[in-house]
C-alpha cells in the first residue's frame, strides 16, 4: 500500500486563479475510472478548476492488492489536494465515490464548501452484503471483469441508454484491474455507517439519483436528503445508476445551479 498518493493519475483542468469559483473535485465509482466524468469536465472546466482522480487500483493509477478501506481512498484524495494546493473545494462522488466523499468529509470537512452525493447511500454493509462483496472479490480475481460487466451493464445504465454510453461504461469496467476492484470491494464491505455524519454536515449538499436506479433507489436519496441539514434533491428522469453519463445535460444543470449557490456563499 503506497503511503503517498502522488502516484494517482488525475485530470486537473480549468483556470486556477479565479477565486470566485471553487474547484470541483469529482470521485468516480466502482468499477470505473476518471473518464466517467468526461461530460462534467467538458462542461465545467472552461470556467472553473475541475479535478478528477483515478482512485488507487483503477484507471491509470497503480494497482494496490489486498483490501482498500474507504478511509484510505479518502486519505489519498486529501493528500492529492495537498499536492495540488487546493485549500477549499466542492467535493462530489457517485456510488462508491459518494461513500468516499462522505469519508473525505469526515476526514477533512473543513476544506469542503459543498458536497455532491450521487447515486449512493451512507449505511454500513449488512452481514449478507459483506459475504456478497467478498464473494464478488474472489470471483473477479478468478475470472476477471468481463463476465461481470456483461451481467450488470444494463443495471449500471438503463437498458434504453444511448449505445455510445453503454460502450463507454462497458469499456471502463472491462479495463479495470481485478486486483484493484477486489481490494475496493473488500474494503467497502467493512465501511462505517455514515448516516450520523450526514446529520452533522455543515455545508450545502446536492443529492442526485437516477429515476430508474436499482442499486441506490430514490428512497435512499430521499433518506440522505432528509438527514442532511441543508440539501437539494434532484431526481434525473430516464437514467439509472450513472445519470451523469446517461443524462449529462440534466445532471450538469443541477450541478451548475448548486455550484452557483455554493460559490455565492463562499
Amino acid at each position: 500500500m503506497s503511503p503517498f498518493p502522488a502516484f494517482l493519475a488525475f485530470e486537473d483542468r480549468g483556470p486556477d486563479a479565479d477565486s470566485s469559483r471553487l474547484p470541483l473535485v469529482l470521485i468516480h465509482g466502482h468499477p470505473f475510472d476518471r473518464t466517467m466524468w468526461a461530460p462534467q469536465l467538458a462542461a465545467f472546466a472552461p470556467s472553473r478548476r475541475v479535478i478528477a482522480p483515478d482512485l488507487r487500483g483503477y484507471g491509470a493509477s497503480p494497482v494496490v492488492p489486498g483490501s482498500t478501506p474507504l478511509d484510505v481512498f479518502a486519505r489519498d484524495v486529501e493528500e492529492l489536494l495537498d499536492e495540488l494546493k487546493v485549500e477549499r473545494c466542492v467535493l462530489g462522488g457517485l456510488s462508491m465515490g459518494g461513500q468516499i466523499a462522505m469519508a473525505c468529509y469526515d476526514r477533512f470537512g473543513d476544506r469542503v464548501r459543498g458536497l455532491v452525493l450521487a447515486d449512493t447511500f451512507p449505511a454500513a454493509e449488512t452481514p449478507e452484503g459483506k459475504v456478497g462483496r467478498n464473494a464478488m472479490a474472489d470471483r473477479l480475481l478468478r475470472e476477471g471483469l468481463r463476465g461481470y460487466a456483461d451481467e450488470v451493464l444494463e443495471k449500471m445504465v438503463a437498458p434504453y441508454a444511448d449505445d455510445a454510453v453503454k460502450a463507454h461504461v462497458h469499456r471502463m469496467m472491462t479495463a479495470t484491474s481485478p486486483e484493484g476492484a477486489a481490494a475496493a470491494l473488500r474494503g467497502r464491505a467493512e465501511r462505517p455507517d455514515y448516516r450520523d455524519l450526514l446529520t452533522r454536515v455543515r455545508v450545502p449538499a446536492l443529492v442526485v439519483v437516477g429515476e430508474d436506479d436499482t442499486y441506490t433507489p430514490i428512497a435512499d436519496a430521499e433518506a440522505m436528503h432528509a438527514a442532511l441539514p441543508d440539501s437539494t434533491l434532484t431526481v434525473i428522469a430516464r437514467a439509472a445508476h450513472l445519470p451523469n453519463l446517461e443524462r449529462p445535460a440534466e445532471f450538469n444543470a443541477a450541478l451548475e445551479a448548486f455550484l452557483t449557490r455554493v460559490d455565492a456563499g463562499a
